[in-house]
């Protein structure tokens, strides 16, 4: 689809990846001077697609990415913990470690991010891609008494599930550094197990592998339920997978998506991105109940943006 724009936009052009996630945004130039229009046509199709990918943004500078940022809402602070490997922006960085598992971002802390918009700095020559998965499509492929078990758990969520704590027999002194200071800090955040999106009014599975318990269940039992859960999300026909140019520009709404840095490439490759997150709500399950902190204090990394859930 496409559409006309007043003087300063540009004629943006929206192609679907797949029915159910992501799609390519062709005919824009990314930037903190892109005009009111063209920035609503890109927070529809977030919206509509979950994760958008832009081609050819080599003029993004750190700091252009960071005033583009702006024009779709409040950046966070880099990283709760992470406060050593970027500004304005966190260098998602092969030397650090590898994300490759699945997750959503930061959802330790009661104030989830609502978005990420990640930028290409150096890539591998092979490999490397990242794949992302709908929430919303993996709760609404589940029958309906699936549906109802869902929509009554809640989980508990901590940083020491974070990539960077992956399993690693021998980390080398750079994975080691970044899991210490990671971990500096211990959260643990109980959130609801399906959230209702602020804006869409959609029913999403709030999961990934920050996950540490489901309330009120034995270790079994919340392996088992989110097993059963989190297959749900990462199904093949619900997820889309990008291959990495220089240039490239990805952005996902982080309150319906997971994703997964695929581990292809060997550590003689390095794959370096810049991460900004943008500033989220508190999750509000479908009885009404929001996210509860259960340790650590997120203030210091960002704000609240108000919420608008519409529970039913």
């Amino acid at each position: 689809m496409s559409a006309d724009y007043a003087p300063g936009s540009a004629d943006i052009e929206v192609v679907r990846l797949g029915t159910h996630i992501g799609a390519r945004i062709d005919g824009v130039r990314l930037g903190g001077d892109l005009d009111e229009k063209a920035v609503e046509r890109i927070r529809a199709a977030l919206n509509e697609h979950k994760v958008i990918f832009f081609r050819g943004q080599h003029h993004l500078t750190e700091d252009a990415q960071y005033e583009f940022a702006r024009l779709l809402g409040t950046p966070t602070t880099p990283h709760p913990t992470v406060t050593s490997h970027g500004v304005k922006s966190l260098a998602i960085d092969s030397q650090h470690g590898r994300a490759n598992s699945w997750h959503t971002d930061v959802t330790f802390v009661d104030r989830i991010p609502k978005a990420s918009i990640l930028r290409a700095v150096e890539l591998p020559s092979y490999g490397g891609s990242t794949t992302w998965a709908s929430t919303v499509a993996a709760y609404d492929s589940l029958p309906e008494p699936l549906k109802r078990l869902a929509e009554g758990l809640r989980a508990r969520h901590t940083n020491t599930y974070d990539y960077a704590a992956a399993q690693d027999d021998s980390p080398d002194e750079n994975s080691r550094a970044y899991r210490t200071e990671f971990q500096s800090v211990y959260y643990e955040t109980e959130h609801p197990v399906v959230r209702v999106h602020p804006e869409t009014g959609e029913r999403a599975l709030l999961l990934g592998h920050f996950v540490k318990s489901l309330v009120g269940l034995t270790g079994q039992e919340s392996h088992a339920l989110f097993r059963l859960f989190q297959d749900r999300v990462t199904r093949l026909e619900h997820t889309t997978r990008w291959n990495w140019r220089l240039g490239d520009v990805a952005i996902w709404d982080n309150r319906a998506t997971q994703h997964y840095a695929i581990d292809d490439y060997d550590g003689t490759e390095h794959r370096k991105l810049t991460r900004i997150t943008l500033a989220g709500d508190i999750p509000v399950g479908v009885d009404g109940r929001p996210s509860t902190v259960i340790a650590g204090n997120a203030e210091h990394y960002s704000i609240v943006e108000p919420g608008t859930s519409r529970a039913a």
